[in-house]
Protein backbone atom coordinates (compact mmCIF):
# COMPACT_ATOMS: atom_id res chain seq x y z
CA UNK A 1 0.00 0.00 0.00
CA UNK A 2 2.95 2.27 0.91
CA UNK A 3 4.78 1.98 -2.30
CA UNK A 4 0.66 1.92 -4.42
CA UNK A 5 0.81 5.72 -2.60
CA UNK A 6 4.56 6.25 -3.20
CA UNK A 7 4.41 5.68 -6.85
CA UNK A 8 1.24 7.67 -6.87
CA UNK A 9 3.10 10.76 -5.66
CA UNK A 10 5.88 10.21 -8.14
CA UNK A 11 3.39 10.72 -10.84
CA UNK A 12 2.00 13.48 -9.55
CA UNK A 13 5.00 15.38 -8.80
CA UNK A 14 6.56 14.47 -12.71
CA UNK A 15 2.73 15.58 -13.92
CA UNK A 16 2.98 18.46 -12.23
CA UNK A 17 6.80 19.56 -13.17
CA UNK A 18 5.98 18.48 -17.11
CA UNK A 19 2.99 20.90 -17.09
CA UNK A 20 4.89 23.95 -17.40
CA UNK A 21 6.99 22.35 -19.94
CA UNK A 22 4.24 21.48 -22.04
CA UNK A 23 2.69 24.84 -21.77
CA UNK A 24 6.00 26.36 -22.79
CA UNK A 25 6.96 24.23 -25.62
CA UNK A 26 3.06 24.41 -26.86
CA UNK A 27 3.48 28.13 -26.95
CA UNK A 28 6.86 27.84 -28.70
CA UNK A 29 4.93 25.61 -31.27
CA UNK A 30 2.34 28.07 -31.32
CA UNK A 31 4.62 30.75 -31.88
CA UNK A 32 6.68 29.20 -34.47
CA UNK A 33 3.54 28.35 -36.63
CA UNK A 34 2.31 31.96 -36.52
CA UNK A 35 5.68 32.75 -37.87
CA UNK A 36 5.63 30.31 -40.40
CA UNK A 37 2.25 31.34 -41.53
CA UNK A 38 2.73 34.99 -41.29
CA UNK A 39 5.94 34.29 -43.91
CA UNK A 40 4.02 32.10 -45.83
CA UNK A 41 1.57 34.92 -46.51
CA UNK A 42 3.76 36.99 -48.40
CA UNK A 43 5.66 40.08 -47.00
CA UNK A 44 4.02 42.75 -49.24
CA UNK A 45 0.77 42.59 -47.47
CA UNK A 46 1.43 40.91 -43.87
CA UNK A 47 3.98 43.64 -43.49
CA UNK A 48 0.82 46.45 -43.96
CA UNK A 49 -0.99 44.37 -41.76
CA UNK A 50 1.47 44.28 -39.02
CA UNK A 51 1.57 47.86 -39.16
CA UNK A 52 -1.92 47.78 -38.36
CA UNK A 53 -1.59 45.79 -35.68
CA UNK A 54 1.44 47.94 -34.41
CA UNK A 55 -0.17 51.10 -34.53
CA UNK A 56 -3.69 49.97 -33.40
CA UNK A 57 -2.10 48.71 -30.32
CA UNK A 58 -0.76 51.61 -28.92
CA UNK A 59 -3.51 54.16 -30.03
CA UNK A 60 -5.24 51.89 -27.85
CA UNK A 61 -2.96 51.96 -24.75
CA UNK A 62 -3.02 55.18 -25.35
CA UNK A 63 -6.34 55.93 -24.65
CA UNK A 64 -6.81 52.90 -21.90
CA UNK A 65 -4.49 54.65 -19.79
CA UNK A 66 -5.43 57.86 -20.34
CA UNK A 67 -9.27 56.84 -19.57
CA UNK A 68 -8.08 54.99 -16.14
CA UNK A 69 -6.27 57.60 -14.91
CA UNK A 70 -9.37 60.10 -15.92
CA UNK A 71 -11.48 57.98 -14.18
CA UNK A 72 -12.22 59.74 -10.71
CA UNK A 73 -14.38 58.63 -7.52
CA UNK A 74 -17.14 61.46 -7.95
CA UNK A 75 -18.82 60.69 -4.52
CA UNK A 76 -15.91 61.72 -2.87
CA UNK A 77 -15.11 64.51 -5.55
CA UNK A 78 -19.08 65.46 -4.70
CA UNK A 79 -18.76 65.40 -0.75
CA UNK A 80 -15.51 67.41 -0.60
CA UNK A 81 -17.19 70.63 -2.79
CA UNK A 82 -20.21 69.96 -0.61
CA UNK A 83 -18.10 70.54 2.24
CA UNK A 84 -16.69 74.06 0.85
CA UNK A 85 -20.27 75.06 -0.07
CA UNK A 86 -21.91 74.53 2.95
CA UNK A 87 -19.19 76.71 4.64
CA UNK A 88 -19.93 79.41 1.90
CA UNK A 89 -16.23 78.77 0.20
CA UNK A 90 -16.52 79.07 -3.47
CA UNK A 91 -12.90 79.46 -4.02
CA UNK A 92 -11.85 76.37 -1.36
CA UNK A 93 -14.49 74.08 -4.11
CA UNK A 94 -12.32 75.54 -6.92
CA UNK A 95 -9.23 74.29 -5.98
CA UNK A 96 -10.46 70.51 -4.77
CA UNK A 97 -11.45 70.36 -8.09
CA UNK A 98 -8.61 72.30 -9.59
CA UNK A 99 -6.45 69.82 -7.61
CA UNK A 100 -8.19 66.89 -8.97
CA UNK A 101 -7.37 65.26 -12.31
CA UNK A 102 -10.07 64.35 -15.07
CA UNK A 103 -12.55 65.34 -17.15
CA UNK A 104 -15.37 65.57 -14.00
CA UNK A 105 -13.47 68.05 -11.76
CA UNK A 106 -12.98 70.49 -14.96
CA UNK A 107 -15.92 70.53 -15.98
CA UNK A 108 -17.04 71.00 -12.12
CA UNK A 109 -14.11 73.91 -11.77
CA UNK A 110 -15.73 75.69 -15.04
CA UNK A 111 -19.53 75.67 -13.15
CA UNK A 112 -18.38 76.84 -10.02
CA UNK A 113 -16.12 79.43 -12.00
CA UNK A 114 -19.52 81.05 -13.06
CA UNK A 115 -20.67 80.45 -9.66
CA UNK A 116 -21.74 84.59 -9.10
CA UNK A 117 -23.01 84.20 -12.59
CA UNK A 118 -26.60 83.14 -11.62
CA UNK A 119 -27.77 79.08 -12.55
CA UNK A 120 -28.21 79.56 -16.05
CA UNK A 121 -24.42 80.18 -16.32
CA UNK A 122 -22.92 77.44 -14.71
CA UNK A 123 -25.58 75.48 -16.65
CA UNK A 124 -24.29 77.01 -19.72
CA UNK A 125 -20.24 76.85 -18.86
CA UNK A 126 -20.94 72.83 -17.06
CA UNK A 127 -22.95 71.95 -20.92
CA UNK A 128 -20.01 73.75 -22.98
CA UNK A 129 -16.90 72.18 -20.97
CA UNK A 130 -18.79 69.22 -21.10
CA UNK A 131 -18.65 69.02 -24.89
CA UNK A 132 -15.41 69.97 -25.12
CA UNK A 133 -13.91 67.39 -22.57
CA UNK A 134 -16.13 64.69 -24.85
CA UNK A 135 -13.98 65.62 -27.60
CA UNK A 136 -10.65 65.07 -25.73
CA UNK A 137 -11.83 61.41 -24.55
CA UNK A 138 -13.22 60.65 -28.25
CA UNK A 139 -9.52 61.63 -29.38
CA UNK A 140 -8.26 58.73 -31.15
CA UNK A 141 -11.06 56.73 -31.85
CA UNK A 142 -11.10 57.39 -35.46
CA UNK A 143 -7.86 56.19 -36.18
CA UNK A 144 -8.62 52.54 -34.21
CA UNK A 145 -11.68 52.75 -36.28
CA UNK A 146 -9.74 53.15 -39.57
CA UNK A 147 -8.02 50.56 -38.37
CA UNK A 148 -10.64 47.68 -37.28
CA UNK A 149 -12.00 48.99 -41.49
CA UNK A 150 -8.26 48.58 -43.42
CA UNK A 151 -7.24 45.67 -41.81
CA UNK A 152 -9.75 43.15 -43.34
CA UNK A 153 -9.50 44.88 -46.57
CA UNK A 154 -5.32 44.80 -46.60
CA UNK A 155 -6.47 41.38 -46.32
CA UNK A 156 -9.04 40.59 -48.87
CA UNK A 157 -6.75 42.76 -50.97
CA UNK A 158 -3.59 40.34 -50.45
CA UNK A 159 -5.93 37.04 -51.40
CA UNK A 160 -7.41 38.41 -54.24
CA UNK A 161 -3.78 39.50 -55.84
CA UNK A 162 -2.66 35.75 -54.38
CA UNK A 163 -5.48 34.33 -56.25
CA UNK A 164 -4.93 36.04 -59.57
CA UNK A 165 -0.79 34.61 -59.21
CA UNK A 166 -2.04 30.82 -58.65
CA UNK A 167 -4.52 31.12 -61.78
CA UNK A 168 -1.38 32.66 -63.63
CA UNK A 169 0.67 29.71 -62.04
CA UNK A 170 -1.67 27.42 -63.68
CA UNK A 171 -2.04 29.51 -67.37
CA UNK A 172 2.32 28.72 -67.51
CA UNK A 173 1.78 25.57 -66.93
CA UNK A 174 -0.93 24.36 -69.21
CA UNK A 175 -2.38 22.25 -66.35
CA UNK A 176 -4.50 22.22 -62.86
CA UNK A 177 -2.31 20.62 -60.67
CA UNK A 178 -3.99 19.95 -57.17
CA UNK A 179 -0.52 20.97 -55.82
CA UNK A 180 -0.63 24.36 -57.72
CA UNK A 181 -3.94 25.34 -56.97
CA UNK A 182 -3.83 24.53 -53.79
CA UNK A 183 -0.71 26.70 -52.85
CA UNK A 184 -0.95 29.47 -54.36
CA UNK A 185 -4.82 29.70 -52.68
CA UNK A 186 -3.64 28.67 -49.03
CA UNK A 187 -0.83 31.67 -49.48
CA UNK A 188 -3.69 33.64 -50.24
CA UNK A 189 -6.38 33.14 -47.63
CA UNK A 190 -3.59 33.59 -45.29
CA UNK A 191 -3.69 37.59 -45.66
CA UNK A 192 -7.25 37.43 -45.16
CA UNK A 193 -6.82 35.27 -41.72
CA UNK A 194 -4.27 38.06 -40.27
CA UNK A 195 -6.40 40.69 -41.44
CA UNK A 196 -9.29 39.19 -39.66
CA UNK A 197 -7.34 38.51 -36.37
CA UNK A 198 -6.33 42.23 -36.33
CA UNK A 199 -9.79 43.76 -36.73
CA UNK A 200 -11.18 41.45 -33.96
CA UNK A 201 -8.09 42.47 -31.48
CA UNK A 202 -8.84 45.96 -32.37
CA UNK A 203 -12.73 45.72 -31.72
CA UNK A 204 -12.73 44.27 -28.76
CA UNK A 205 -10.40 46.94 -27.51
CA UNK A 206 -12.07 49.71 -29.27
CA UNK A 207 -15.60 48.37 -27.77
CA UNK A 208 -14.09 48.56 -24.26
CA UNK A 209 -12.58 52.12 -24.96
CA UNK A 210 -16.02 53.38 -25.95
CA UNK A 211 -17.44 51.85 -22.38
CA UNK A 212 -14.98 53.50 -20.74
CA UNK A 213 -15.71 56.76 -22.20
CA UNK A 214 -19.72 56.42 -21.89
CA UNK A 215 -19.08 55.30 -18.26
CA UNK A 216 -17.28 58.49 -17.61
CA UNK A 217 -19.55 60.68 -19.32
CA UNK A 218 -22.23 59.31 -17.14
CA UNK A 219 -20.48 60.09 -14.15
CA UNK A 220 -19.82 63.49 -15.49
CA UNK A 221 -23.23 64.08 -16.19
CA UNK A 222 -24.37 63.27 -12.73
CA UNK A 223 -21.67 65.06 -11.28
CA UNK A 224 -22.82 67.86 -13.01
CA UNK A 225 -26.58 67.88 -12.29
CA UNK A 226 -25.22 67.03 -8.36
CA UNK A 227 -23.48 70.28 -8.19
CA UNK A 228 -26.43 72.83 -9.38
CA UNK A 229 -28.66 71.23 -6.97
CA UNK A 230 -25.95 71.83 -4.43
CA UNK A 231 -25.12 75.11 -5.35
CA UNK A 232 -29.10 76.00 -5.23
CA UNK A 233 -29.50 74.77 -1.54
CA UNK A 234 -26.56 76.38 -0.45
CA UNK A 235 -26.97 79.79 -2.06
CA UNK A 236 -24.07 79.51 -3.57
CA UNK A 237 -25.09 81.74 -7.03
CA UNK A 238 -24.93 84.88 -4.51
CA UNK A 239 -21.91 87.61 -5.82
Amino acid sequence: MRKLLALMLVFGLVAIAADPLMAQEASGDSFQILKEKFIQGGWEFMILILICLIIGLALCIERIITLNIASVNTEKLLTKIDEHLKNGDVSGAMEVCKSTPGPTASVLYEGLRNAGNGADAVEKAIVSYGSVQMGLLEKGLVWISLIIALAPMLGFCGTVIGMINAFDKIEAVGDISPTIVAGGIKVALLTTVFGLIVAMIMQVLYNYIVAKIDGITNKMEEASVALVDMMVSNNSFKN
